[in-house]
């Protein structure tokens, strides 16, 4: 128990001081030296390839609520991609997320929001966390990416992948190219991910009833490819579309609607109108910092 309570704490160590790294590295970026109109250029297609089609489309739409379907082969490659947002392997970012919602803002939340802002946007990462899904936790709550071999290998290639990536921007472009392609492009994903889990569960406004203070946050939308809409998906957790209203843009829902007219997606999932309904407040209720809604 001593080893295992050791390994645990170092982990979170190893996690806080990656993390305290990966930001500082960002910070180059303010030095002329490391500036190039294609060093953002870069960033901006990683952060597209990482962030919309890696971590929202591919971890988060299909593999952890499988609200479409992909190609196989389109799969595995958006999964590549969103194994370079460093943001955790397949198998447990879904692990992770598949708990939270079945704990959203209640005890067994790894990320939950009564515990403050500052603990659902990052300190949950790396401080002692008791709700963090644990190896059994990891392979019961996502059993059928654990039975998966490609998904296994990848619990093991974040870190080479990410060196692999560095070393071909550092070829192409040089340093400048690796601090934005890399750093910058790192620090930009994971806050946009981390709001959805923060700010998304604070202010904002709610559609639908919930059991959770999930809420839709315009801003927070449009910085990350439209997971901002999070109480219309804690509503509907199966649906490929978040952006459930006219103006409520979700940007991953125009990828999945190309996608399927392209025959490289189907067994598309959204709510009926009658199924909206039935959830949905008379008036849309606003949700400040402090507030709570009841149900």
């Amino acid at each position: 128990m001593q080893i295992g309570s050791a390994m645990e704490q170092l982990g979170r160590y190893g996690t806080g001081v990656g993390l305290a790294l990966i930001h500082v590295g960002a910070l180059a970026a303010f030095l002329p030296a490391f500036y190039s109109p294609s060093a953002l250029t870069v960033a901006a297609i990683m952060a597209y390839l990482t962030g919309a089609l890696g971590i929202t489309l591919c971890y988060h739409r299909v593999l952890t609520h499988r609200s479409l379907r992909l190609r196989k082969p389109l799969e595995y490659l958006f999964a590549l991609f969103g194994t370079l947002a460093l943001q955790g392997d397949p198998i447990r970012w879904v692990a992770v997320h598949r708990k939270h919602h079945a704990n959203a803002d209640h005890e067994g939340d790894p990320h939950d929001i009564r515990m403050g802002f500052r603990w659902a946007h990052v300190d949950w990462l790396y401080r002692h966390n008791i709700a963090m899904p644990s190896q059994d936790e990891i392979e019961r709550f996502a059993p059928d990416l654990y039975a998966d071999p490609f998904y296994r290998a990848l619990q093991y290639l974040g870190a080479p992948l990410q060196l692999v990536l560095a070393a071909l921007l550092f070829f192409l472009g040089g340093w400048a190219w690796v601090v934005w392609g890399v750093f910058v492009r790192l620090v930009i994903s994971y806050h946009s991910t981390w709001l959805v889990n923060s700010a998304a569960h604070m202010v904002g406004y709610r559609s639908f009833r919930t059991t959770d203070r999930s809420t839709n946050c315009w801003w927070v939308a449009l910085l990350a490819f439209g997971e901002g809409w999070h109480n219309n998906h804690h509503a509907f957790p199966f649906s490929a579309r978040h952006g459930l209203r006219w103006f409520e843009i979700d940007m991953t829902w125009w990828h999945v609607r190309v996608l399927a007219f392209l025959r490289l997606a189907d067994n598309v999932r959204i709510p009926s109108a009658p199924m909206q309904r039935r959830l949905a407040y008379a008036n849309v209720r606003s949700f400040g910092k402090t507030g709570a809604d009841t149900v």
